[in-house]
């Protein structure tokens, strides 16, 4: 696929658009990521498009989070009184993410238990 003569054209255009804009990427690029003297980035128009926050500032803010996170004894919060074997909480709902059909193909096997123990086939006993 694609080997018409209209992708073979629209191809080759690409490739001609590519080769003029490169150039002019090229220059915004260096510009953007021009160095001062002491090797840090010139940030001045930058701080008017976006929040320029310095690397050192970053890495104290995680060190402090993890911190907090050490307290923590790495568990999450779950719903400890939901069934683990059914899904059913106190209520008797099933979890947010459970589809209509699982939870159907849950009860049916609940409700199939219960049923077939108290039914006796009829017949004769020889």
């Amino acid at each position: 696929m694609a080997k018409s003569l209209r992708s073979k054209w629209k191809r080759k255009m690409r490739a001609e658009k590519r080769k003029t804009i490169a150039p002019k990427e090229l220059v915004r690029l260096k510009q953007a990521l021009s160095l001062d003297k002491k090797g840090k980035a010139v940030m001045a128009d930058m701080e008017e498009i976006a929040t320029v926050v310095s690397a050192d500032k970053i890495m104290e803010d995680a060190d402090v989070a993890m911190g907090e996170m050490a307290g923590d004894d790495g568990k999450m919060d779950m719903d400890s009184k939901r069934n683990k074997k059914t899904l059913l909480d106190e209520n008797g709902q099933y979890p947010g993410w459970m589809n209509q059909r699982q939870a159907k193909k849950l009860k049916g096997k609940r409700v199939g238990k219960k049923g077939s123990q108290g039914k006796k086939k009829k017949g004769i006993a020889w």
